[in-house]
């Protein structure tokens, strides 16, 4: 049997443009001659659809692209991903559901029986859960046919759930495993899901087709990746990250998969700053493509953190649709100014300078009979800021383009930035990044080429709203700080684990209570694009209003 792997790049709720993807794969694979091609996890609305499938005409119009494919299916087997009606009234209306169809027809249909609801996963509220499992026959090969998830319970030594569904599968002696998945980006995925699929074919002894989605869905990103594993848990192959392919595979009458072109040279490398660059290119393009958008502004500081935005968004968009705006004070240093104007020069990207002292002044002399003479504090500090954000989206306004928020995770989770300010924009790129993988990045950036002058990577960081100021007058040292963060948010170490781990007992009760108390502020940041396995946002849930470690 010949089998084609499409790994696609889908658009929620576009489904003339998901169709036409889909149809344009089969129809290549037709002429290729395959049996059989897989698509990934409810390719055909794209993932995750989230409260759109509420709405009765989103189920209609996945029916109708389905409908469609089986049209297109004529001498080609298609497995693609789409939702489906629960006809039973208990339960919820809707199954996660793998279609298999051939010849017009459709053969089979597999329901997904493990239903995330954890980090940025909340798929129990739309879907039913599996509770019947069934393989079936095509051209002499019994099929075990699974949707993400329900490969994620093997090879972990804490379970997640009680019911492996490959367990009543295998019972059927199926020959293959197909399995289609919607997995988000993190900087370790990769791994774990190798992990995942040997240790399924390790317990199985089956060979499995592992097909996941690429691209960027708001502040998720889908690398890909997909996978081909054999019966002994070899891979062999891994297709490449954060691209659209197709590729071929024969499954011979022995079960054993092979590559039918000279890719199937195993695992991708997986260097983590190297992923996390390419993850936030793809990050950035899609959020501005699928929304229609071209063009970005932001504020460039002679920061470190402003520098890497720039950067990454002149790769992404194009250096001529990336404005920069250079705001200096009479509290910015001329270096600051001096390398903000080289980077924007070394990137080629237009820009501006706007003095902010005559507005901070007006405001200060508008602002001085209701402030009563008392003295220079972070009053004046967010009011330099919120000048700042209220030139960037002025122009925003007048000329069409979209602020990208310069923050990183550091300054996220102590509150180290300014509600209305510089917290303000359409998209936040590094807010999943501690500053000390800024500084990773930005060097990785110019690891070919000086884009990023020096002095902008071997400076003390500073916010610049006051004389002589430096991020540590606020903040504990960055290196020390991250470590902290990365166990409290990342790992869910309370204060005691924290303190058993080495960590000084006044520099983790500093930190948690920043984290605790700004919870606020990041409830009313610009989308973060998902980088690490717990960023801020859609995946991490806390209360405002709470007590705990505070």
């Amino acid at each position: 049997m010949k089998i084609a792997i499409a790994q696609q790049n889908y658009h929620i709720g576009n489904f003339e443009a998901n169709e036409a993807k889909i149809l344009a794969a089969i129809a290549e694979a037709k002429v290729e001659k395959a049996d059989l091609i897989i698509f990934s996890e409810l390719a055909v609305c794209g993932y995750p659809p989230r409260d759109f499938l509420e709405f009765p005409d989103f189920i209609r119009r996945c029916h109708e692209v389905i409908e469609h494919i089986q049209a297109h299916s004529m001498g080609i087997a298609v497995v693609v991903g789409a939702p489906s009606v629960n006809p039973m009234v208990e339960g919820k209306d809707l199954f996660n559901s793998a279609y298999f169809i051939a010849n017009g027809e459709i053969l089979h249909v597999a329901h997904k029986a493990l239903l995330p609801t954890y980090d940025i996963f909340d798929e129990y509220r739309y879907f039913e859960p599996a509770k019947e499992f069934e393989t079936f026959y095509y051209k002499g090969k019994r099929i075990a046919l699974t949707i993400c998830e329900d490969i994620w319970n093997v090879g972990n030594e804490n379970p997640l759930y009680t019911i492996s569904p490959m367990d009543e599968l295998i019972k059927q002696d199926p020959d293959v495993m197909i399995n289609l998945s919607a997995s988000p980006f993190h900087h370790h995925h990769a791994k774990e899901r190798i992990h995942t699929l040997k240790a399924n074919a390790n317990r199985y002894k089956v060979p499995i087709f592992y097909t996941n989605c690429v691209g960027a869905q708001t502040e998720l990103i889908f690398d890909g990746g997909s996978l081909v594993v054999d019966a002994e848990a070899n891979v062999m192959d891994e297709l490449p990250y954060f691209e659209e392919t197709m590729r071929y595979y024969y499954l011979n009458e022995h079960n054993q998969p092979i590559p039918l072109a000279t890719w199937g040279s195993g695992e991708q490398t997986k260097d983590k700053t190297d992923l996390l660059h390419r993850a936030l290119l793809v990050g950035i393009k899609d959020y501005f493509g699928k929304l229609g958008f071209k063009k970005a502004i932001l504020g460039l500081s002679g920061g470190v953190d402003s520098a890497l935005v720039i950067a990454l968004a002149a790769q992404a968009l194009g250096s001529q649709n990336v404005r920069a705006v250079l705001m200096p004070s009479q509290f910015s240093s001329d270096h600051s100014i001096d390398d903000a104007v080289q980077l924007a020069q070394n990137l080629g990207c237009p820009y501006d300078i706007v003095p902010i002292q005559p507005m901070y002044e007006s405001y200060l002399q508008n602002l001085e009979p209701l402030f009563e003479g008392k003295p220079f504090d972070v009053t004046e500090e967010n009011i330099q800021a919120r000048i700042r954000a209220t030139i960037l989206m002025a122009l925003s306004n007048k000329f069409g383009y979209i602020l990208l928020n310069t923050s990183n995770k550091s300054e996220a989770a102590v509150g180290y930035g300014t509600l209305y300010g510089d917290m303000c924009g359409g998209l936040s790129v590094i807010g999943d990044l501690y500053k000390t993988e800024v500084y990773d990045l930005c060097r990785y950036l110019n690891r070919e080429q000086k884009i990023i002058p020096d002095n902008i990577l071997t400076k003390a960081p500073s916010a610049e709203l006051r004389p002589n100021q430096k991020d540590s007058d606020s903040l504990p040292e960055y290196h020390e700080l991250d470590q902290v963060l990365f166990q409290y948010i990342e790992n869910r170490q309370g204060p005691k684990e924290l303190i058993a781990m080495g960590f000084d007992p006044k520099l983790v009760a500093r930190t948690l209570k920043l984290v605790n108390t700004n919870e606020y502020k990041r409830h009313q940041t610009p989308p973060i694009l998902r980088l690490s396995a717990k960023a801020f946002g859609v995946g991490r849930r806390m209360p405002i209003v709470g007590k705990y470690l505070s």
